[in-house]
Parts: structure tokens; sequence; C-alpha cells
């Protein structure tokens, strides 16, 4: 036995290996962080659409009260009741302010859910094309587990392919090269 001699294509293996373990973790960490962050995107974006909502409603609340008002005023006689009157026209105007102070927070609110949603997307991309590099390099890591336990080259060899290809999602999970 200790005069069994290793075949030099062994390190190699071995080597490949430790490499495919590092990138299949560092992938798996990588996904699980985007993974997290498309899930904290998707509740801050759905947080802002609700927030979003509400200030719609405030809004027509709003519109309502001030075409109730303006309604009314119509039918007021402006020789007896300018007082009434004035009072309507101010209350209107106040309406017309608040509506568009609301038309504007809409929109602001609007673009950062977009903005979120956009991270979301994006985060999921991600985390997509390292859970594909995560499967290819753990069955690359297997058939080099393999190779080693059945001394066989052919098999290495085979898992070094699988590797690559692993590699390469690795390495398009962090450039985002194609998705």
């Amino acid at each position: 036995m200790a005069d069994d001699k290793k075949e030099p294509w062994l390190n190699y293996l071995a080597l490949t290996t430790v490499i495919l373990a590092v990138c299949a973790t560092l992938s798996t960490f990588k996904g699980g962080g985007h993974s997290t962050k498309a899930v904290m995107s998707q509740s801050q974006a759905s947080d802002q659409w609700a927030y979003y909502q509400a200030k719609s409603i405030k809004l027509n609340l709003y519109e309502i009260q001030r075409e109730k008002i303006q309604v009314e005023l119509s039918a007021l006689n402006e020789k007896t009741q300018k007082p009434l009157m004035d009072a309507y026209k101010k209350k209107i105007e106040d309406y017309s302010k608040k509506v568009e102070k609301y038309e504007t927070e809409k929109t602001a609110i609007q673009a950062e859910a977009k903005k979120l949603e956009g991270v979301r997307d994006d985060s999921q991309k991600h985390s997509r094309v390292f859970g594909m590099a995560v499967i290819y390099l753990q069955i690359a890591i297997l058939l080099s587990s393999i190779a080693a336990l059945l001394k066989k080259k052919l098999v290495w060899l085979l898992g070094v392919g699988v590797g690559v290809v692993g590699v390469w999602y690795f390495a398009n999970g962090l450039l985002l090269i194609t998705v």
C-alpha cells in the first residue's frame, strides 16, 4: 500500500473540487442575499402602493367635497347670500389645493414604488442565476467525488465540464451578462 503511486491528475481533481465548492458556497450566499433583497423590496413596494391608495382615497374625498360645494354654490343667490358664497368659494379653493397636494404626493409615491419593484426584479434575476450555478456546481462536485472514489479520470473531466457551466452561471450571477 505504501508503494501505491498517486496518479497526478488526482491532485487536480482535489483542487478543482475545492474551487467548485467555494463557488457553490458563494453562489448560495449571494443567491440567498438577492432572494432576501427581493422579498424586502416587494414588501416595501407593497407598502408604497398601499400608501398610494390611501392618498388616492383622500384625494377622491376632497374632489367629491369640492364638487358638492360647487353644486351648492351654483344654487345660491349672490345678492342675498354673499357671505355664504364667499365661504363656499374659500372651501373650494382649499379643497383644490389639497387635491393638487395629493396628486403631487401620489406621483412621488408611485415613482418610489416602481423603483422598489425594479430592485425586486433585478434581485430576482440574480437569485435565479445563482440558483442555477448552485445546481451545476453541486453536480460537478458530486461527479468529482465519484471520480475520486472510482479513480476514473473521464468522470472527473465530465465533472469539470459541468463545473465550468456552474462557474459561468456564478459569474453571470455577479455581472448579469445574460438573463
